[in-house]
């Protein structure tokens, strides 16, 4: 039978929870495992860490890593079959890092080319200065341009001597055509046409963009204006290599 509870009586107090084992050797083995791949990196890439920037490099990303292998291994419980696969896609991603950063090159390659297969007739920048352009199906290099910033498609013809506008392109811009003289000829693919001179305030190609370029306003109806001589002389360099164009504008 147990004794009556007094005025002054207390529970006894619950007994301790058993103390978590030391973590420390967690922290070693961190250490540890740091010296390891730094032992590793070395022998893999002799000579990579020879200025300041570089160790200072890989001191941020050790820091970053203490930080965080820290604060993972601080935990009470933890599920190391969950912490095995957040490793594993870490390790993945870092690869997936590793390989694009070394093929970089010829990833570069491989973006220039579906940009410009998905592009149409809009020029592909591949440099500061260079543009490319595709072919089209029918053999045809077009491109989209600008005449005095509006939206004007070309026809790039290196038989061309003079930049030609379309009757239907110069009415789009703007430009009224009734009092020009069309007393010039102009040598096309389509044969000798007349046509009235003019000068752009600036005809542009993507990044390429020439000031002050005579252009001619075709009389005649035209399927498409045309990006003739006096445009590409002016660059540094343009030349076809397979089905693309690369223009080259100067510095």
């Amino acid at each position: 039978m147990s004794e009556p509870r007094g005025p002054w009586h207390r529970d006894a107090p619950p007994p301790a929870p058993p103390r978590a084992p030391r973590r420390g050797w967690r922290l070693v083995a961190l250490l540890a495992g740091v010296g390891v791949l730094l032992f590793l990196l070395s022998a893999a890439f002799p000579g990579r860490l020879h200025t300041a920037d570089d160790w200072s490099w890989l001191a941020q990303g050790l820091g970053a890593l203490v930080v965080v292998s820290a604060g993972v291994l601080s935990a009470r419980q933890i599920n190391w079959g969950q912490k095995a696969r957040h490793a594993a896609i870490w390790i993945g991603i870092v690869g997936v890092l590793f390989v694009i950063a070394a093929y970089r090159d010829e990833l570069e390659g491989v973006s220039q080319r579906l940009r410009s297969q998905l592009s149409g007739a809009y020029p592909v920048a591949a440099g500061e200065r260079r543009l490319v352009v595709t072919q089209d199906d029918q053999g045809g290099f077009f491109v989209m341009g600008k005449v005095n910033g509006q939206p004007v498609r070309f026809l790039v013809d290196t038989g061309a001597s003079d930049t030609v506008l379309s009757p239907d392109d110069a009415h789009r811009l703007g430009l009224d055509t009734g009092p020009l003289r069309y007393d010039r000829s102009a040598e096309t693919a389509n044969g000798i046409g007349h046509g009235a001179l003019v000068s752009a305030n600036s005809v542009a190609v993507g990044s390429i963009e020439l000031r002050g370029l005579p252009v001619l306003i075709n009389q005649a109806p035209m399927t498409s204006s045309l990006l003739g001589m006096t445009f590409l002389s002016r660059l540094e360099s343009f030349q076809v290599r397979g089905r693309r164009l690369y223009l080259t504008g100067r510095p």
